[in-house]
């Protein structure tokens, strides 16, 4: 069982899994597809770009395709329809329910805890350390998409932090003069770019929202560093309490938006599957370099595990 996994299952954290929900063809043949399933989309009531500026009217027939699911570059206008369903919606349902309980009465309080005992510059270099490790795969991955500049800074980010940062302790790459953030990526997300659908959504006991697609991605990200070094990165007594770790940092940083969740009105579980649908769908746009991202504001980034 690989880090991220352990993590998500020991910590219950209910908005944790990775997942990677759009799929992208040529913009071309996306606006062509959306024009034949809605040829009568309705138009846009002022619409805004990203920068405030308001959409010409001749581009509002445009801009009202891709409401609908086309993907005009250089821009990409964030929905809700990333072509993920939820068809076992009532076993979801049961889950959702199961991890907020075991959430409210165990983990929050854990979570929180840990966050007053240990001071703040001890949680973010153990972040740091655990982010690091994550470096040799994000490294594949941009390789894979093609994306070799930013193959060469995770590589370059990777060797600096390990060695002038102390195995990762201090993140010195995303400081002047070396000016390297972190960058996540991964596997779900390189399936994505090649075309591969998320199958569907799940919310699964202990993991939280998924697809079968980002369960996989999130396996394999997570078994590059262990396969490669072997022990003592894939002894039982490192893996566990880093997963540990990992998800208690994750957890403390969407406190905040889980009880925001929790008292939305309407359904708590559907706000939740569109919220992470639409965080995913953003990601993923960035992730395969389709163009500037139009989102909402409001649209909270997921901790950690995100594009950045």
């Amino acid at each position: 069982m690989t880090p991220s996994v352990l993590a998500v299952l020991l910590a219950g954290n209910p908005l944790q899994a990775t997942a990677w929900n759009a799929d992208y063809t040529p913009a071309a043949e996306q606006t062509e597809a959306a024009a034949a399933a809605a040829p009568e989309a309705p138009p846009l009531e002022d619409p805004i770009l990203d920068d405030g500026a308001a959409v010409p009217p001749e581009e509002a027939e445009e801009s009202a395709a891709g409401q609908s699911g086309a993907v005009d570059d250089p821009r990409i206008t964030v929905t809700a329809n990333s072509g993920a369903s939820d068809p076992v919606e009532e076993v979801n349902l049961k889950s959702f329910e199961a991890v907020q309980a075991v959430d409210e009465a165990v983990i929050g309080p854990v979570a929180q805890a840990y966050e007053d005992v240990v001071p703040d510059p001890a949680r973010a270099g153990l972040r740091n350390v655990l982010r690091n490790l994550e470096e040799p795969s994000i490294f594949v991955n941009n390789v894979l998409q093609l994306r070799f500049g930013r193959a060469l800074k995770s590589a370059g980010r990777f060797a600096l932090n390990s060695t002038i940062g102390v195995a990762g302790l201090f993140d010195v790459a995303k400081r002047e003069p070396f000016g390297l953030p972190y960058k996540p990526n991964g596997f779900a997300n390189t399936f994505a770019c090649y075309g591969i659908g998320p199958g569907p959504y799940l919310y699964l006991p202990l993991v939280g929202p998924t697809t079968v697609r980002d369960v996989i991605g999130l396996t394999l990200d997570t078994a590059v560093v262990p396969t490669i070094v072997g022990p003592p990165l894939s002894d039982p007594e490192i893996v566990f309490p880093a997963a540990t770790i990992d998800a208690l940092n994750d957890r403390i940083e969407i406190d905040d938006l889980l009880d925001r969740m929790r008292e939305v009105e309407g359904d708590p579980y559907v706000a939740t599957r569109e919220l992470y649908l639409r965080q995913r769908e953003a990601e993923i746009a960035q992730a395969c370099g389709k163009g500037d991202v139009v989102v909402d504001p409001n649209l909270p980034p997921r901790p950690g595990k995100g594009v950045e």
